[in-house]
């Protein structure tokens, strides 16, 4: 099934959306991102445009309503249901932001990560490729751990150093994570977003 995209605004490569322009599979997705967990409490970043068009990744979801709603459950899975403590998640997000060169991912969980209590020597260390000095064993574990997924793997000597401090279900939860962030990264990416 095609949508139509007639006559709107664009942002980088795509067709910004406004309420009133979306087909009704596409409105129905719209309200699970701007009516969830992410725009529940504080808002860091924006999740629309003053014309009420999506931001960031937010927008290409619509492309393909289907799609879309399995990648908005999975991103809202990986934000809200893991064990991983905000701070561990933040840095996570960083970390691929870093290795993926994303502004939006950066500016969005930058501010994210300042409320979650990172200073600006971690986040100065993250957004270099770098990964911070931590004191929680876990955090620094996790941290770690998502650096070496980012760059596509996590060898032995690595996963001997953290198997102690992280179980397998928090490396299963990193790795959807960066992987689901990794993919946001690549729209951003692909539509210059």
């Amino acid at each position: 099934m095609r949508y139509a995209f007639d006559m709107v605004d664009i942002s980088g490569r795509l067709p910004l959306l406004t309420p009133g322009m979306m087909t009704p599979e596409q409105h129905e997705l719209y309200g699970a991102i701007v009516g969830g967990p992410r725009a529940a409490g504080p808002q860091h970043f924006a999740l629309t445009n003053p014309d009420g068009s999506l931001t960031g990744p937010f927008n290409a979801l619509l492309l393909v309503p289907p799609l879309g709603r399995a990648v908005q459950a999975l991103g809202a899975a990986v934000r809200y249901e893991t064990s991983l403590t905000d701070r561990e998640r933040e840095l996570a997000i960083l970390v691929v932001a870093a290795r993926w060169d994303s502004e939006f991912e950066r500016m969005a969980h930058e501010a994210v990560g300042r409320a979650a209590g990172l200073d600006d020597d971690e986040l100065s260390a993250v957004r270099n490729g770098g990964i911070p000095s931590l004191e929680d064993p876990r955090e620094d574990a996790c941290t770690r751990l998502a650096h070496a997924m980012a760059r596509g793997d996590v060898d032995d000597a690595l996963w001997a150093d953290v198997a102690p401090t992280v179980s397998h279900e928090t490396v299963f939860e990193l790795a959807t994570l960066v992987g689901y962030y990794a993919l946001l990264a690549l729209q951003l990416r692909v539509f210059r977003i």
